[in-house]
């Protein structure tokens, strides 16, 4: 086939066309076929495969995930309830309002019964806090260095809970006494109607305002 041959091809007249020109045409058309039905079909199946793979992959591991946790529930509920316990231990070791008096009598107690002598007892203003007040005791003792140690212990060994803070201790002049002078914090749990009022005098929370351009 010669160039000459080319020229004559007449495009209305495909039974005309030489064999190889037949060939070349037949498979230009299923090629550009094959290329519209990739570019129109292929490809978007090929999309939705490819999510369709990667919904697969997030769907497996969150089954991996949930079965970890059915698998582990029977930990969690008694790590739950061993919590709760401990919860609640802690919590009878707060006071309600009614034994607060006799708490900071307990206090002044241990402290007489070691021999020391009070200079100052001054219960503070009370603090609320979430679901606890803390009460907060300004003491000032003086006695011996023993007897402010026992003193000291005996308030770690009352089975509600004080805790010792800011504390100074200078030396007596003229005597071998100390003078002990401490923030002793005692707490109670609040009740209801405390944590209730408590919560509708907190402020709702507010977004600041955005600032195009401005990063906090």
């Amino acid at each position: 086939m010669t160039l000459d041959d080319l020229k004559n091809i007449d495009p209305n007249n495909i039974g005309s066309w030489p064999y190889p020109v037949k060939i070349g045409a037949i498979a230009l058309v299923c090629m550009l076929i094959l290329f519209l039905g990739y570019w129109f079909v292929i490809s978007d199946e090929i999309d939705q495969l490819s999510q369709a793979q990667k919904q697969e992959q997030s769907l497996k591991q969150t089954f991996l995930e949930k079965k970890a946790l059915a698998l582990n529930l029977p930990a969690y509920k008694q790590q739950m309830l061993t919590m709760n316990q401990a919860f609640g231990t802690l919590l009878r070791q707060l006071p309600d309002k009614t034994e607060v008096p006799n708490l900071l009598v307990d206090i002044t107690q241990a402290g007489l019964g070691r021999g020391l002598q009070f200079v100052l007892f001054k219960p503070e203003a009370e603090k609320p806090l979430d679901f606890y007040a803390e009460l907060p005791v300004s003491i000032k003792v003086t006695g011996t260095y023993h007897e402010l140690g026992e003193f000291v212990s005996d308030l770690a060994a009352l089975p509600r809970i004080v805790t010792l803070s800011q504390i100074d201790i200078a030396s007596k002049a003229g005597t071998n006494h100390l003078t002990m002078t401490t923030l002793a914090k005692t707490y109670r749990y609040l009740e209801p109607d405390e944590i209730s009022r408590l919560t509708a005098k907190k402020p709702p929370f507010k977004r600041p305002p955005f600032r195009p351009g401005v990063v906090k």
